[in-house]
């Protein structure tokens, strides 16, 4: 429920803060008092329209703030969880107006859109009165009305679910289609670009290996050029080792001949030979642990020319050939058995709709015969409010073309306010009282289905005469059982029902013009007072005091 509203700067209030009980509430005052403002203040708080003119003359910018009750498991919560908002406890919804036109909205201390706090403020507070723009009462709000009185809930949860079967299949068949349609534009190249690339057979990274082993052949090779140059050196055509031994043999014969001159240039040229031998010995096992086949290298280079042409080809990095592979023989494959598995998802998907068609045609009966008794129990109800030549009607109209997660139909609340004159929607036909009357009939039918934790009715009395106001008491009072209810009224039968009396009221707050709302609960002396002046006017009599007790004493 709603448990209090503050005020800042907003018209004629300076600043106003007001708390509220469960039950029927009303507030009365004179005319101008305020009232409406009061209203206007908690529309803006609940995401209305804001306006510049709202923000009180002098001030830069006018703040209104509702603070809600609510059960733990209101809808409510769910809805500010899903958005990641606060929700420790009370419900606060908060709207500054600036005197420039702009506005921002809160919850719960967070910003949020003005579109989101009119959603959350939708389903808490409804209001409802002679010029009723502040219901937003529409088809598919009649619908949601009507289903609440037919307790509906199993059959609309049932077709929503099998609204959602039907799209996944719709969309898992137009989905395939596609794809077959693509592949079928693309047979050919899809063919000819598996069977070239079946071919190829690119493996995940072989570009990274080729090219490696690429670079490690070409440094073989020129370092088996450089080793074949020592070598020729060494052992090849120009070796000093002939030479070195012809003179060693020499020296050899000249040494035996005892010349100790030779002996020591004999063992070096030794020694010098052995290193040759040894360096040749060397270079020839360096030379086989290099010597590659040249077509290696050839063939390395030509597999990474192709891989890379590939690549160019497709439009790929070498590395993605792998995958692209895949891909296409997907799509091939697609189009090859697209037929058959069309025609299963197509099977699949006509279930579905008449899983859905089925379940839309219950909930179409249901919504049918919850019509027929909404309007007999309307009816009942209609007499006390001074509507006994009115007819209401819940007119369902269904087209299975309007398919919807909802079901598919169109539900609108039509009336006739007078014998002859032609039927049409409630709310263009109806005058703005007797709107107001029947949405007070309708809620009463509806008792505590279908409605906000808290409806309020804006001068619904106006007009009407003692006994019909005293049935529009007995009805909010009826309605104050299931949901808290706010009453603005003129009418000393509504008000003398009330759990809770407030009085709105002008006060001056310097000389002059300047004046201020302001908000004062009655307490019972105070309350009599006021019904004695609803019921008298300007000058409260003694038997207007009478007759505010007797209606007093009658509502309890």
């Amino acid at each position: 429920m709603l448990a209090s509203l503050s005020i800042r700067d907003i018209v004629v209030i300076d600043r106003l803060s007001i708390d509220f009980t469960s039950g029927l509430t009303v507030l009365t005052g004179e005319t101008g008092a305020g009232k409406s403002i009061l209203l206007d203040a908690l529309s803006l708080a609940l995401g209305g329209r804001g306006n510049a003119a709202l923000v009180r003359s002098g001030a830069s910018q006018g703040d209104v703030a509702a603070e809600f009750d609510l059960a733990v498991d209101h809808p409510v919560r769910a809805v500010l969880a899903d958005h990641g908002l606060p929700d420790d406890g009370a419900v606060i919804l908060r709207r500054v107006q600036v005197a420039d036109g702009r506005s921002r909205a809160f919850i719960n201390d967070e910003p949020v859109s003005v579109a989101f706090q009119r959603r959350v403020g939708a389903a808490l507070v409804e209001i409802h009165g002679q010029h009723d723009d502040r219901a937003l009462l529409d088809s598919d709000t009649y619908r949601d009305l009507l289903d609440a009185f037919g307790d509906a809930g199993a059959d609309v949860t049932a077709t929503g679910a099998a609204f959602t079967a039907w799209k996944v299949a719709a969309e898992a068949c137009e989905t395939l289609r596609a794809e077959i349609d693509r592949a079928t534009a693309e047979a050919d190249y899809l063919r000819d670009a598996v069977e070239e690339l079946d071919a190829l057979d690119p493996q995940p990274d072989e570009e990274n290996q080729l090219a490696d082993l690429r670079q490690q052949m070409m440094r073989r090779e020129q370092a088996a050029g450089d080793l074949t140059e020592a070598h020729e050196a060494v052992a090849g055509r120009d070796s000093p080792m002939p030479t070195l031994a012809s003179l060693v043999r020499r020296f050899e014969r000249k040494a035996v001949a005892d010349d100790p001159l030779f002996e020591a240039p004999v063992r070096t040229l030794d020694a010098a030979i052995r290193a040759l031998q040894e360096a040749e010995t060397a270079l020839e096992s360096a030379l086989r642990s290099v010597e590659t086949d040249p077509r290696e290298l050839e063939r390395a280079e030509e597999r990474l020319f192709a891989l890379r042409a590939a690549g160019r080809k497709h439009g790929v990095p070498v590395t993605e050939l792998p995958a692209l592979t895949d891909r296409l023989r997907e799509q091939l494959a697609t189009f090859e058995s697209g037929a058959a598995r069309l025609a299963e998802l197509q099977r699949q998907h006509d279930e579905a709709l008449a899983a859905y068609d089925k379940a839309a045609a219950a909930l179409s009966k249901t919504r049918r015969a919850a019509a027929k008794s909404l309007a007999l129990a309307v009816k009942g109800e209609l007499p006390a409010l001074k509507l006994d030549r009115a007819v209401f009607e819940a007119e369902v109209t269904s087209d299975d073309q309007r398919r919807a997660e909802a079901g598919y139909d169109g539900v609108d609340f039509v009336v006739r306010t007078n014998p002859g004159a032609r039927p049409g929607p409630l709310m263009k036909v109806a005058s703005g009282g007797e709107l107001a009357r029947f949405l007070l009939a309708l809620k009463v039918a509806l008792a505590d289905k279908g409605s906000a934790p808290t409806l309020i009715f804006d001068e619904i009395d106006t007009a009407v005469g003692g006994a019909v106001a005293d049935a529009i008491g007995a009805r909010l009072d009826r309605l104050a059982a299931g949901v808290q209810v706010m009453a603005v009224t003129h009418a000393p039968q509504v008000a003398a029902r009330a759990v809770s009396h407030l009085l709105v009221t002008k006060r001056a707050i310097r000389r002059g013009k300047a004046v201020e709302t302001e908000v004062i609960r009655l307490d019972d002396p105070a309350r009599r007072e006021e019904i004695a002046r609803m019921l008298a006017g300007a000058t409260v009599t003694d038997e207007a005091r009478a007759a505010a007790d007797r209606l007093i004493l009658g509502a309890a």
